[in-house]
């Protein structure tokens, strides 16, 4: 069996778990996650534990295994404290708003750049070089964490762009001055 997947997943408590044949609904203080569970695997719900199952030993059980049981992990305990991902812009007049629930990035082109809301996401602003992007699915969480991020990658040369907070960038080295010289 998976080394992941043979875990137990210790329920919190103020979370409680429906399992309904194919899925699991996980209910907590934030909100609540309905996860569709792959063929050959099966969810137990004993005491205030969950119990993740393969069918068989296939190779691909066993990683779907480990993944499922990953993902209902993720899900207990999001839904009791949010997932985050902090994003910085860097550069010269770069910088960001909140407009209503839209976020508003100036970052470089001729026009601002707006993002919309995203269902089930909170966006919180720090400073006006700061993004906090939460929710209780760690997977949403961190798409759209990158979705923001494409929009302005940061350059290979200055750094500039948006990144993740404590991202370092490898920097390229610029074009070398040549020494005026005597000729």
């Amino acid at each position: 069996m998976s080394k992941i997947g043979d875990n137990p997943i210790e329920v919190l408590q103020g979370v409680t778990v429906q399992v309904n044949g194919e899925t699991v609904i996980i209910k907590g203080t934030n909100g609540e996650l309905s996860i569709l569970l792959p063929k050959k695997i099966k969810v137990i719900h004993k005491e205030n534990k969950l119990l993740v199952q393969a069918g068989d030993e296939q190779k691909k059980t066993k990683s779907i295994h480990g993944f499922t049981r990953q993902v209902i992990y993720n899900a207990v305990c999001g839904v009791m404290k949010p997932w985050e991902k902090r994003l910085e812009i860097v550069g010269t007049g770069y910088n960001v708003k909140l407009q209503g629930e839209d976020l508003v990035f100036k970052i470089g082109f001729s026009h601002p750049v707006v993002f919309k809301k995203v269902p089930n996401i909170t966006f919180k602003v720090e400073g006006n070089n700061k993004v906090v992007v939460s929710g209780i699915d760690k997977q949403l969480v961190g798409q759209v964490a990158h979705r923001i991020k494409q929009l302005k990658k940061p350059d290979a040369y200055k750094g500039k762009g948006i990144r993740y907070r404590g991202e370092q960038i490898k920097l390229k080295p610029g074009k070398k001055v040549k020494a005026a010289g005597a000729a």
